[in-house]
């Protein structure tokens, strides 16, 4: 047995500036550390973060969340071996006692579920990516096999991720066509490149998002597209062929009233107008995913939009789904979307990230491992997308080192690990 001995949380901060929780857990001879992302634009459904709203970090300190882990968790797990991951989470579960995590808090309780699964790897000496693989498969008798995810990346923000006036808040590009992983990353490299050198001759600034990508005030949403399709091209490769398109509409943020509300473009579209607005754009450029295409409560929208999308385009359920398994459960009984995001931190543990990620797979819903807009160094996304063989992973642009941590990492993984096979088949 590999005995919990010491637990100790601390506030750190995040990518955005803000306090975070991060965890170390030790045994004897281990230890591990986690740090826990924070999102902005949020679904009204995910697990709550417990902030202290005072006068530090601008209300947005987590000293509570802190004082939780250092306190009733550590009292509540020091002395388990750190390889009963489902057991220790399920404590944590129950300690809290709520439904929404909102007691001691989701980033208190994903700090210590994180922080205990890296170190069991350590204690067996084995990859975090390959730890993943064995506690998934042998927790659900499966036998699903690693491999490389495709990246999804985000190099124009909008929505709530920038300080401009795009509505659509990611415009992500979906290196399909690479032969591995680091090819991908390569390909994207070069176009972000080119997709700045562009903005500067066009006199749009070049400063960046949240997540790495330009946010320049354009004058629409297909401007955006256009000039992706322009860098795509100015480093000879083909849209649609090896780089496609993905959007992220984060529609619940601009959804009031009934209605969707493009303020970039004054205009406003029901939930069938909007519809038949992306199904144009998917037929003017090679978009292969789009996530969260209608409002979370949108439920009469999301089957309207899957039913006319759904054979054409990835749909995928972020706010929709929040990584619940009783809201993938509705989702799929209403065929709304085909496709789930993957958050660890809008849950709160590991268990219940891979009970979802299992219910999506038996239910042939694609899936997408997913970092948050306020991020850290924290790399532990990286191996969960190898170790689930999920087919995506969105991570930000290739620029900030709260985004290319994970890119880095994948390809450490890849550089190590040869046999691994890349899911680059997934939109072909």
């Amino acid at each position: 047995m590999s005995k919990i001995k010491s637990i100790q949380a601390i506030q750190v901060l995040d990518s955005r500036g803000y306090p975070t929780v991060a965890c170390k857990v030790a045994t004897e001879e281990h230890s591990a550390i986690s740090m826990v992302p924070s999102g902005a634009s949020t679904g009204s459904k995910e697990a709550l973060e417990l902030r202290d709203n005072n006068n530090e970090y601008c209300g947005k300190g987590v000293s509570k969340a802190v004082d939780n882990v250092n306190s009733k968790i550590k009292n509540a797990i020091t002395g388990m071996d750190c390889s009963q991951q489902f057991k220790i989470d399920d404590i944590l579960i129950e300690l809290d006692g709520t439904t929404t995590k909102s007691e001691l808090g989701a980033n208190s309780i994903l700090a210590v579920s994180i922080a205990v699964m890296k170190l069991a790897a350590k204690t067996k000496h084995i990859e975090l990516f390959q730890y993943v693989n064995d506690l998934f498969n042998i927790n659900f008798s499966s036998e699903i096999q690693m491999s490389l995810p495709v990246p999804m990346l985000n190099i124009i923000n909008g929505g709530e991720h920038a300080n401009n006036n795009i509505d659509i808040q990611e415009f992500m590009i979906v290196p399909n066509g690479a032969e591995s992983f680091s090819e991908s990353i390569r390909w994207s490299v070069e176009i972000y490149q080119a997709l700045k050198t562009n903005l500067k001759a066009l006199n749009y600034p070049t400063t960046v998002g949240d997540e790495g990508g330009f946010a320049p005030n354009l004058n629409s949403n297909q401007e955006a597209l256009d000039h992706i399709m322009r860098a795509i091209e100015d480093v000879t490769l083909k849209p649609g062929v090896d780089v496609g398109i993905a959007l992220d509409c984060a529609a619940s943020e601009f959804y009031s009233d009934g209605m969707y509300k493009l303020r970039a473009e004054e205009k406003s579209y029901s939930s069938e107008e909007f519809t038949s607005y992306l199904t144009s754009l998917v037929k003017s450029y090679p978009i292969l995913s789009i996530e969260d295409g209608m409002d979370e409560n949108d439920l009469k929208g999301w089957k309207f939009l899957t039913k006319e999308l759904g054979q054409k385009c990835q749909l995928v359920g972020d706010d929709l789904f929040v990584t619940n398994v009783n809201e993938l459960k509705e989702g799929i009984q209403n065929n709304a979307a085909n496709s789930i995001l993957i958050k660890f931190n809008q849950v709160g543990t590991i268990k219940e990230t891979f009970e979802t990620f299992l219910l999506a797979k038996n239910n042939n819903i694609k899936t997408i491992i997913s970092h948050r807009s306020g991020e850290t160094e924290d790399t532990t996304i990286s191996d969960i997308s190898v170790g689930l063989c999920a087919e995506q992973i969105k991570t930000g642009a290739p620029a900030r080192s709260d985004r290319t941590s994970k890119y880095n990492r994948l390809l450490f993984i890849e550089s190590e690990n040869l046999s691994l096979d890349y899911a680059n088949k997934i939109f072909n």
